[in-house]
């Protein structure tokens, strides 16, 4: 669902990784797989910025054939989702907070991604938008 195309771009001694569809994600690591553990770290810090300043999160991009992707680890991504469901039907954080009675900073908790937020909470939220959480492993 959150499956960004990264381009890896040798830098010197480092491998730089640009996220075409979410700019605010740049980083590098030392080699290839250093710079795809850090470009998780990356991704989910700028789409921390969209979620912060009530934007739409970007779109991913079709991975070109052969094109390495990165996502948000999977609670982040439980996050997005219902962040995502609740900018769709425009609803605010207050009306979340009302219809699951809760207080703003619990909501506020929710989606911060470096929060580690409980997952029945997130299902809490995902149903209280007429969503559901689907949880597997492939």
């Amino acid at each position: 669902m959150f499956d960004y195309p990264v381009i890896l771009k040798p830098d010197g001694e480092t491998v730089l990784v640009i996220f075409p569809d979410v700019p605010e994600a740049l980083t590098f690591g030392a080699d290839e797989d250093d710079a795809l553990l850090q470009a998780v770290d990356a991704l989910e810090t700028a789409l921390s910025f969209y979620v912060n300043a009530r934007k739409p999160l970007p779109v991913p991009s079709k991975p070109k054939r052969g094109q390495r992707t990165v996502r948000p680890s999977a609670l982040e991504s439980a996050k997005l989702g219902v962040y995502q469901a609740m900018t769709e039907q425009g609803i605010k954080k207050t009306e979340l907070a009302r219809r699951l009675g809760w207080h703003m900073p619990q909501v506020d908790r929710l989606f911060d991604l470096h929060h580690a937020s409980r997952l029945d909470q997130i299902e809490a939220a995902a149903r209280a938008l007429g969503r559901h959480l689907e949880v597997r492993v492939a």
